[in-house]
């Protein structure tokens, strides 16, 4: 498994490409993505995202209509796919297959797992493929997601962390923004961010 990043727009969000056996998987493209993704792919077969947040979604449109790939994104979060609470020039797009809480399905013959995480958003998901693990805004390297946007939730969040802390095996982590980290580091810090949630 090659994965490449690369961070996009003004907030640095994380655009990565995840290629097996030859295929492309492209995770959270973001904005200005779009140039960087087709030229780094030469058998793209789906786009992932991690949430709804416009900063992970902003170039799905034109992905999906210049590579002619389908969408895999949380149900809970395909509103805000369709419309930004923040940018209403975002072009909408739709997931072929919205997912539902935790669920693995089969994108061209690779395994890709969808762990629910709410919090940030309503269908915060991580995103398990091999021994690699896309966290989206859930898990930073020594950080959590924002719990006080639109649409997000405090409570969700302690849910989220107390399932994250349950988790008995360790993967790295490539999370929306910033540098790589792994489960076992993040679980330490999971008491702390339980007493911050509020």
């Amino acid at each position: 498994m090659d994965i490449k990043r690369q961070p996009m727009g003004e907030y640095q969000t994380n655009c990565y490409i995840v290629t097996i056996d030859k295929k492309d998987l492209i995770i959270d493209p973001g904005v200005e993505s779009t140039s960087w993704v087709i030229a780094n792919t030469t058998n793209p077969v789906a786009i992932l995202n991690t949430h709804g947040h416009f900063d992970h979604v902003w170039c799905n449109a034109e992905l999906h209509e210049k590579l002619g790939v389908p969408i895999y994104a949380p149900k809970d979060d395909a509103f805000m796919l369709e419309k930004s609470e923040f940018f209403p020039e975002l072009q909408s797009s739709y997931p072929n297959f919205a997912i539902e809480g935790d669920e693995e399905v089969d994108v061209d013959g690779i395994k890709v797992k969808f762990t629910h995480f709410p919090g940030h958003t309503p269908g915060c998901s991580v995103i398990e493929i091999g021994e690699a693990m896309f966290s989206g805004d859930f898990i930073f390297k020594g950080s959590i997601g924002r719990w006080d946007f639109p649409f997000s939730s405090a409570q969700d969040m302690r849910e989220s962390l107390k399932k994250f802390k349950l988790l008995d095996y360790d993967r790295i982590i490539y999370p929306g923004h910033g540098e790589a980290t792994s489960i076992k580091e993040e679980q330490r810090n999971v008491s702390f961010w339980l007493e911050q949630v509020r």
